[in-house]
């Protein structure tokens, strides 16, 4: 009786290790890389923040052009030019006292 041994090929232990290593980077890149889950989850966030500033920014517009029409030639305040009177050009009226 005559017995055959075969040996492993070498050819499939190096298939399967080349497609574990690309499986690896790729599962990697798909979780850490430039366009990964955690860089998603940042833009999000991100995202969130910048979108909360712009609302911000857009009050604090939306203030300013009430301010501006306020102080127009159309529309003149004058509690409100009184107020900018006296922090621009440091005006007092007459009956104030001014404590320094």
């Amino acid at each position: 009786m005559v017995t055959n041994r075969t040996r492993p090929a070498f050819g499939v232990l190096i298939f399967f290790a080349v497609a574990l290593t690309l499986s690896a980077y790729f599962v990697f890149a798909a979780v850490q890389g430039d366009y990964g889950l955690f860089r998603r989850a940042e833009i999000i966030v991100e995202g969130q923040t910048l979108a909360t500033e712009l609302a911000g920014l857009r009050r604090d517009v939306a203030h300013l052009e009430n301010l501006t029409r306020r102080l127009s030639d159309d529309f003149l305040d004058i509690d409100l030019l009184d107020q900018q009177a006296r922090d621009v050009l440091g005006l007092v009226r007459s009956d104030e006292v001014v404590v320094n």
